[in-house]
Order: structure tokens, then C-alpha cells, then sequence
């Protein structure tokens, strides 16, 4: 029987180093991607134009499955650092699993796997380590991504005691190639070599690098537990670090670190005025909290089921400049 593997968000930074990884596989590749979208030529995949909050548009996308062993690989989805959830946030991260939910029982798929993120997962007082939990709570995470994250996890959980078939992953911050500047983390080091970042602050993240938790996401669609769930993280960096990386790489100059209180003074101004000119802000109040508070992530549950290894963030970052360069930065 024919394995097929359906994959969401084919064009998000997350799509791309899936459909990369699933190259070196058997599986046939359907990939979905926006109306408005361009698809890549590739001989290796067959791609779908369609919404998820339109269910019309994906009927071709689940269309002549028979007789084929059908996996759903659910990536789409928006990335926010503001504190409030919008509706276009609810509306893609949350009706949107809803309705991918629904096709997944509808066309009997043998396993959907959702990509998460760590923001999902409660937040404990530091030093403690943060591990998997099994049950979602938007009341118990900050920031409208978080809730997002947290109530479409929970859609899922809710499907599995219903007898679903289905494996969570959560990655903590996602750098290397591939990406564009919808990415926030990609937009900070394009903006660094670019010389449009005025200053680093203070504070850090989990940052992995996006092929490993390709990686770790094919893994836990094939030797993933039912109905368990995956940190796909990688370790704790400064934002001085990551900077200080890329800079030895380039050859530039090391930014000037701003304290985060003065950051945090200031992060409403600089939000406001970036509105003003249409720019999407790299410091939020909501960006700041993330820098400042407990991200020690475990990956030892991945590790051990699913033989999950990341990368050093030297070679993650030179990937990344390399991408950068080839693309010229402009096409970003």
C-alpha cells in the first residue's frame, strides 16, 4: 500500500525542511499551500492551493486517497508575539486544527501529528525544568500565540480519547535555512547583517535549528507514541550569543546589548512607531517576557523515544547565513 504523507504550511519556514527531509523518503508528498502562494518546482511533490479556514478549497488536497496509507502532517499556522489573541490568530491556529481535525476523521487518516510549540506548555519558576504535559490550558500560558497553541493542542488531545490516532510536537524557537522574514528570529539576524538592527537586548530562548525538528517531526509521525507528545527543543542561548555567533561568522561588528529594563521601557515606543511605518516590531512587551522568563526545555522524552539530536548553533547559524546569502536577502 502507498504511503502518502498530507502536509499544511508546505511554504512556512517548518514546510520547507520537512519537504527537504521527506526527499530522502518513499512516502508520495502532498503539500498545501496558499491560494496566493507559489509552489516550488519540485518533481518530488505534488502541491495543493488551498485555505484551511475555507474546507471547499481542501476537498483536492484529500481527494483519490484509496488504497493509499495516509499520514496528515499538520504545520499551518501563525507565528505572534503580541500579548492579545487576535482573531486571524484564533481563527488559523484554532479553527483551523478544528477543521484538519475533522478531515483527518472524515477520510480515516492513519495518523495526524500536530506541531505545537513549547509556548503551549504551562511555564514553571525557574530553575525547574519544563517537560511534556498531556493536557492544555490557554488560561495557564501568556500571550495569544501561547493560547492558540494551547487550545488547538487540546483539540487534538480531545480527538485522541476520542480515538484519533495523533502525536503532538512542540519546537521552542526555530532558526536556520529556509526561512523568510516571517520569521522573527530569521528577521533578527537578516536585520543584523543587514546593519537595521540598532541593538541586541539582554535575556535569551531555546533556539534549534529548523532541520532537526523536521527531523524530530517525521520521527514522531513514525515512531511516535499515540496520543503522547514531543518537546523538539535544543538549549538555552543568550541573544548576545547568537549575535556574537554570527558576528565571528561575517566578520562584523558586535551589537551594543540594551539592559532588558531599558528594553522593556521602551518596547511600547517602539511597537507604536514601527505601526506607524507599517514594520513588524522585533521587541514587543510579549517578545520581551519570552526573553526573560524560564525556557529550560527538556528533550530527553524525544531523545530517548524518538532519537531526536541537535545540532551545535554554530552550524545552525551558518546554515542560516548561507541561506541568507544565496537568497540575497531580498527575496526574503
Amino acid at each position: 500500500m502507498k504511503k502518502t504523507i498530507l502536509l499544511t504550511g508546505a511554504n512556512g519556514h517548518l514546510g520547507k525542511a520537512i519537504l527537504q527531509e521527506l526527499h530522502e523518503t518513499s512516502y508520495e508528498i502532498r503539500a498545501l499551500i496558499m491560494p496566493q502562494d507559489h509552489a516550488t518546482d519540485d518533481s518530488h511533490v505534488h502541491y495543493y492551493k488551498g485555505d484551511v479556514l475555507e474546507p471547499d478549497s481542501l476537498l483536492p488536497f484529500f481527494a483519490n486517497l484509496q488504497d493509499k496509507e495516509v499520514y496528515l502532517l499538520h504545520a499551518a499556522g501563525i507565528v505572534d508575539i503580541q500579548r492579545k489573541v487576535s482573531t486571524k490568530l484564533y481563527d488559523v491556529n484554532v479553527l483551523g486544527t478544528k477543521t484538519m481535525l475533522q478531515f483527518a476523521k472524515q477520510y480515516h487518516i492513519k495518523r495526524f501529528l500536530y506541531t505545537s510549540s513549547v509556548h503551549a506548555i504551562p511555564e514553571k519558576t525557574y530553575p525547574q525544568i519544563i517537560t511534556e504535559v498531556h493536557h492544555f490550558d490557554a488560561s495557564l500560558v501568556k500571550g495569544g500565540y501561547a493560547k492558540t497553541k494551547a487550545l488547538a493542542s487540546q483539540l487534538v488531545m480531545d480527538e485522541v480519547a476520542n480515538g484519533l490516532d495523533a502525536v503532538i510536537v512542540h519546537p521552542s524557537g526555530i532558526l536556520g535555512p529556509y526561512g523568510t522574514k516571517n520569521n522573527y528570529l530569521v528577521q533578527m539576524i537578516s536585520d543584523y547583517l543587514e546593519g537595521k538592527l540598532p541593538a541586541g537586548v539582554s535575556g535569551g530562548y531555546d533556539f534549534v535549528d529548523v532541520r532537526d525538528v523536521a527531523k524530530g517531526c517525521i520521527a514522531a509521525l513514525e515512531h511516535g507514541e499515540k496520543g503522547d507528545c514531543y518537546i523538539l527543543s535544543n538549549q538555552y542561548y543568550k541573544i548576545s550569543d547568537i549575535l556574537d555567533i554570527t558576528a565571528s561568522l561575517c566578520g562584523k561588528d558586535a551589537l551594543f546589548m540594551l539592559p532588558m529594563w531599558v528594553a522593556k521601557a521602551f518596547a511600547p515606543i517602539i511597537s507604536g512607531y514601527a505601526k506607524l511605518r507599517h514594520q513588524r516590531p522585533l521587541y514587543t512587551p510579549y517578545s520581551l517576557y519570552t526573553l526573560a522568563s524560564n525556557v529550560r526545555f527538556s528533550h530527553e522524552h524525544a531523545t530517548t523515544q524518538l532519537d531526536y539530536q541537535p545540532r551545535s548553533m554554530k552550524d545552525t547559524l551558518r546554515a542560516t547565513i548561507a541561506w541568507y546569502q544565496s537568497r540575497q536577502v531580498h527575496e526574503l
